[in-house]
């Protein structure tokens, strides 16, 4: 009976460890090859609007229909040219996002899971057109 515990505390304990290494200190393999700057978010669905967005963190292109909020990553892959992310947002949903990338200036993005009760599935190109604007000074 001991020896039946300890099998099934320690896999539980690693796969937290795992999750909880996989935060903000340490973004995926993948992601850490794309340039930050300006990004083009092209849906492959037709008739959907061109998304426009500086991108200085590019854990963003994780959570788009979810960006800004605070929310519980775990990695599901991490490779050289892929990854895949699933997250919690507690209190306004949840959801899946696979990238690939291309270039360090190109990625495939496809995005699925429930924003606000509602359910989501996006299809995307993703590509650095530039530097971002900088910010209007104030005086």
């Amino acid at each position: 009976m001991r020896w039946t515990s300890a099998f099934i505390i320690a896999p539980v304990f690693m796969a937290g460890t795992l999750a909880s290494a996989a935060g903000p200190a340490a973004p995926p393999a993948a992601l850490a090859t794309l340039e930050p700057g300006q990004w083009e978010l092209r849906s492959r669905d037709p008739g959907e609007p061109m998304q426009r967005l500086c991108i200085r963190d590019l854990m963003t292109l994780i959570q788009l229909r979810h960006r800004g909020q605070v929310c519980r990553r775990y990695v599901v892959e991490d490779g050289r040219d892929r990854t895949s992310i699933a997250y919690d947002c507690p209190g306004t949903g949840h959801g899946r996002t696979d990238v690939r990338v291309e270039t360090p200036r190109l990625a495939q993005i496809d995005t699925q899971g429930v924003a606000e009760g509602y359910p989501f599935a996006m299809s995307l190109e993703g590509r650095r057109v530039g530097g971002c604007t900088p910010l209007a000074s104030k005086k």
